[in-house]
């Protein structure tokens, strides 16, 4: 039986996803584990910025944290978005092309 879908969270993840610097984050952490350190550098904001955006990933249930020491290391909660976004990838290449998707 399927889970019951929950519409607002839902909608969190996605507006969590609506950034293109938290996007670059998700994709990151689809190799692994990675400190706050790693990500500011990845995506080329201060500490400050880059700790908000891992902030709305959490809330949104997208990324958990885990502090060692003085370091924060994040990890994707929900893997199975990188086969939505692939999926939107794949439909954004197709176009206009008629019967042409990742869905089907």
């Amino acid at each position: 039986m399927k889970a019951k879908r929950n519409p607002h969270a839902q909608a969190q993840v996605f507006k969590a996803l609506g950034q293109p610097a938290r996007l670059c984050m998700v994709e990151a952490l689809a190799d692994g584990e990675r400190c706050v350190c790693d990500l500011t550098a990845l995506v080329g904001l201060d500490m400050s910025t880059t700790s908000k955006h891992l902030a709305v990933l959490a809330a949104a249930g997208v990324v958990t944290s885990d502090k060692r020491g003085n370091k924060v290391f994040y990890q994707l909660r929900t893997p199975c978005l990188l086969k939505v976004l692939d999926c939107l990838g794949e439909a954004q290449k197709a176009g206009d092309e008629p019967g042409r998707g990742c869905c089907e």
